[in-house]
């Protein structure tokens, strides 16, 4: 684990983000969008554990330096839909698909419930973590 951290904290911020000042919650919210997709503020606060008024802060902030958009959704127009820009979209999957890929590969032989585990695993390991 520690080589893994180590590793991936060695990444560097491509050229053209570096002048964006992203800090580590920017780095998973853009995460999140990379794999997982377009999703709205409250699924976004939803899987980064914090709180939706969090999220969009970061939004807003990202959005007004064109790395995020957002549009209205298509099935409900109050809602928002957040998505990496498409001008930042290519540099943002060449920083940060490497580990998605790596991901996909390492959980790909195990089947839906051993992934279970394997994300119960590591949840429990990140909660004894923030235990004092």
């Amino acid at each position: 684990m520690p080589r893994m951290i180590g590793r991936a904290k060695r990444i560097p911020v491509p050229e053209e983000l570096r002048s964006l000042a992203l800090t580590p919650r920017h780095l998973s919210l853009l995460a999140h969008l990379l794999f997982d997709g377009p999703m709205s503020v409250n699924e976004l606060a939803a899987g980064l554990e914090v709180a939706p008024t969090t999220v969009s802060l970061m939004v807003g902030e990202l959005s007004r330096k064109g790395v995020l958009e957002r549009r209205e959704s298509e099935t409900d127009r109050r809602r928002k839909i957040v998505s990496i820009a498409e001008s930042h979209r290519d540099t943002i999957h060449g920083w940060l698909g490497r580990g998605a890929a790596a991901w996909r590969e390492a959980l790909a032989p195990l089947t839906p419930g051993e992934r279970q585990m394997f994300v119960d695993t590591l949840t429990v390991y990140e909660r004894a973590l923030a235990d004092d």
